[in-house]
């Protein structure tokens, strides 16, 4: 594909700009995409990383917050040694205990990265039927509490008949 701007090299920037739910797509080479860059306030540098985008993600509220344990230090992961202040410099962690030492910081990264702190990609046709019932399970559970907070039983005992029938599925 072509720069849509120069026509004479090839498009690496693909640009996507959503104003009032219309979307405009713009295919540039490197030379005209900084150049639309400077009128648009964009600034293309060779220094982005994932990690810059985490740091920058993790705002500096965020993390007073993070770092006020119950203990009234740091928050450490005791199987690596690395700090919370550590992985807000680098982006990286250091091994798969700093998930659940860092639980509290990484649930509201997520969110804003990725939306949800859930996990919902595909799933393998062969044991994908027990995997969505058992969700389709737990949401409607979900459904139900609430339900029952607002003191709907009629939904209440529809969703739990359902839930139910899920189980017998099972």
């Amino acid at each position: 594909m072509l720069c849509q701007n120069c026509q004479q090299r090839p498009a690496t920037v693909h640009l996507t700009k959503i104003v009032n739910f219309a979307k405009t797509e713009m295919h540039l080479c490197e030379v005209c995409a900084k150049a639309a860059g400077n009128e648009l306030g964009i600034i293309f540098g060779t220094n982005f990383s994932f990690q810059n985008l985490i740091a920058g993600l993790l705002g500096d509220e965020e993390l007073e917050i993070q770092q006020q344990p119950s203990i009234g230090r740091e928050l450490k992961c005791e199987n690596c040694g690395l700090t919370f202040s550590d992985f807000k410099n680098s982006g990286l962690l250091g091994c798969g205990e700093c998930y659940h030492y860092f639980q509290t910081g990484l649930e509201p990264l997520l969110k804003k990265v990725h939306g949800s702190i859930t996990h919902t990609g595909k799933v393998p046709r062969r044991t994908g039927g027990k995997v969505r019932i058992r969700k389709e399970i737990q949401d409607l559970r979900h459904q139900l509490q609430q339900a029952i907070q607002k003191e709907d039983y009629e939904q209440a005992a529809s969703l739990r008949d359902e839930i139910r029938h899920l189980e017998k599925e099972l």
